[in-house]
C-alpha cells in the first residue's frame, strides 16, 4: 500500500479526488485509528473479519453517499474517549516505543533530554502506566500511536 498507512492513502484521496468516498478495512480496529480515519474524511470503517456481504454492503452505501463504522468499534471508540496524549507527547513516546534510550529519543525529537524526560513522564501520568514501556503499551492499543 503506498504511504505510511490506509488514513494517509484516505487523506491523499481526499484532496485529489474529492468525490471519492474510502472505506477502511484494517486489522487495526482500535479508537484511535476510527477517530483519525473519520477525521481524514474515510466513509467506511469496518475490521478485516467482516463477511464479504457487508463489506459490498458497505461499498454500496459509501458510493450511494452514506456512511459506515462497524458498531463494536464504533462502541470501543467511545468508551475510550479521546486520546489524552498532546501531539509532542505521543510522538515523544512513539520514539521510546523500541526501547531507544533518552538521549536518542531526545535527538530524533530535536528535544533536549530533559525535555524529552519531562514529555515522557507526562505521557505516563496521563496513561497511568508503570513506566514509559507501559505508557506505549496502553497507547498502542488504544491507537493513540
Amino acid at each position: 500500500m503506498p504511504g505510511p498507512d490506509g488514513i494517509a492513502v484516505a487523506v491523499e484521496l481526499s484532496r485529489t479526488l474529492p468525490a471519492c468516498g474510502s472505506v477502511v478495512v484494517t486489522s487495526h480496529g482500535r479508537p484511535g485509528h476510527l477517530k483519525r480515519a473519520l477525521s481524514a474524511g474515510v466513509r467506511g470503517f469496518l475490521p478485516k473479519t467482516v463477511s464479504s456481504a457487508t463489506l459490498a454492503d458497505v461499498v454500496r452505501t459509501v458510493h450511494g453517499g452514506g456512511r459506515y463504522v462497524d458498531p463494536e468499534l464504533a462502541a470501543e471508540a467511545i468508551a475510550a474517549g479521546d486520546s489524552p496524549l498532546t501531539p509532542r507527547e505521543a510522538d515523544v513516546l512513539e520514539l521510546a516505543a523500541d526501547g531507544r534510550p533518552i538521549e536518542e529519543i531526545a535527538r530524533l525529537a530535536s528535544l533536549s533530554a530533559g525535555t524529552t524526560r519531562n514529555y515522557l513522564s507526562a505521557a505516563v501520568t496521563k496513561l497511568g502506566a508503570s513506566n514509559r514501556h507501559d505508557a506505549v503499551a496502553v497507547a498502542r492499543r488504544l491507537g493513540w500511536i
